[in-house]
């Protein structure tokens, strides 16, 4: 046990969680590499938690932050703020949404928090749909509408949350349908649910469920969903905390799959717009935004040097197609992955989309969840000099795979093969 573990262990509480055994402290990254203070490299697919969205160490980013923080760090929203204003115009143009308007937060905890009394308060009501093995972060109100125990600590509440059918396809009593009749299903069971409550306030679901395994629905199933919430009247909330940004590669936000019904009421992001720094925002309409009638500010959201290295990276990640590089490499990597599948009884699926994959992992011959084989996997990835994550909720476990999305074909194909003596070690 290293003395930094030890000092961790001393006063660092018990459910922060440390991954492998013996723990990592990384010191320093480039691009798609990371290294620890032991001296050994390794190639991250996991990117601080979908965070590292562009690569580490960024020039651009790093120049960004470093200019800023020599004119000035802090001010708080009660002045203005040249680079905030800036990315909120920016944000605002890509959301999708009319009228739109942004305000910053640090973190996706407290932007899922902010789009929870927005859409409370706006429909003056307490009541929020949620989606079965969703995950929206750590606070009061966030872990409330949790729809994964393993995140979810505490059954006391702020809101009266209910859990809808179809965040996952491949699992549950909807598995076995077509498409077209999961989302019918789905859409019926969403249906009969409205009937046995009051006035809803808002649906909020992630596009692809992160925490949960990156699990997914039929494109177009929240288009469908969103044709019954507006018969009622009940605002919808995308958290693209994790699927922004063009990590999926076939689209800008995760939304945008489910767009026939047109764009979320509110949108949700963090993680990977701030490379690193701590940025997260909410977006949405500007009546919706501004139904607060009283007094708030944001000490941290939004601070210049956060906003600063945003715009940086942001203008990056644009200038640079690289939603178009997650989805040619992720498409390669995916089917590079699901061949090494093929061969090993332990996974039970391969799935995603762009650079934001997730391998299902069961005991052999069952469809029960085989954690020991995620942990072990996890452990055996980091030896042979690869990050990864791991997730999954209800009977499952799963490896989380998501590099920056300026990850190279190289690179893809180093990462593939250290997972495949992993995987084939099983």
């Amino acid at each position: 046990m290293s003395d930094l573990y030890e000092r961790h262990r001393a006063v660092i509480p018990d459910w922060v969680a440390l991954y492998y055994k013996d723990p990592v402290e990384i010191t320093h990254g480039e691009g798609r590499y990371v290294w620890d203070a032991a001296g050994n490299r390794y190639l991250d697919f996991f990117g601080g938690i979908l965070t590292t969205m562009t690569a580490h160490a960024l020039p651009e980013v790093t120049k960004a932050v470093s200019e800023q923080a020599g004119r000035i760090v802090h001010s708080s929203t009660l002045y203005l703020n040249r680079p905030m204003v800036e990315l909120a115009e920016r944000v605002a143009a890509l959301s999708g949404i009319p009228d739109a308007r942004v305000f910053f937060t640090t973190s996706g905890t407290e932007a899922n928090d902010t789009a929870l009394l927005l859409a409370t308060a706006y429909r003056r009501s307490n009541q929020i749909l949620a989606m079965r093995n969703s995950y929206h972060g750590r606070s009061f109100s966030a872990v409330s509408i949790t729809g994964n125990r393993a995140w979810s600590p505490t059954g006391l509440s702020p809101l009266q949350t209910l859990y809808v059918h179809g965040g996952v396809r491949t699992r549950g009593p909807y598995a076995a349908l077509s498409d077209a009749q999961f989302t019918e299903a789905c859409v019926a069971d969403l249906e009969d649910l409205l009937g046995h409550t009051h006035d809803v306030a808002a649906l909020i679901a992630e596009p692809v469920q992160g925490v949960g395994g990156f699990t997914s629905p039929p494109d177009g199933l929240y288009a469908a969903f969103r044709e019954v919430l507006d018969r009622h009247g009940i605002l919808w909330i995308s958290d693209e905390v994790q699927t922004g940004w063009g990590r999926t590669g076939d689209h800008f936000w995760g939304w945008q799959a489910h767009a026939a019904s047109g764009p979320p009421d509110i949108l949700t992001f963090a993680k990977g717009i701030g490379n690193g720094m701590s940025l997260g925002g909410v977006v949405a309409r500007a009546d919706v935004m501004n139904c607060i009638d009283a007094n708030s500010i944001s000490t941290f959201g939004g601070s210049p040097v956060t906003a600063a290295a945003g715009l940086a990276n942001l203008s990056y990640l644009l200038e640079h197609d690289l939603q178009g590089n997650a989805r040619r490499v992720g498409g390669l990597l995916i089917e590079r992955l699901r061949a090494i599948a093929a061969a090993v009884p332990a996974v039970r699926e391969v799935r995603g989309r762009g650079l934001m994959i997730g391998v299902e992992l069961v005991r052999p011959g069952t469809d029960e969840a085989f954690p020991e084989a995620a942990t072990a996997v996890l452990e055996a990835a980091r030896e042979g000099g690869l990050l990864i994550g791991k997730g999954g909720a209800h009977n499952t476990s799963v490896l989380r795979i998501a590099p920056p999305l300026s990850l190279t074909v190289a690179e893809a194909e180093e990462g593939a093969s250290i997972l495949e003596r992993t995987l084939r070690s099983l």
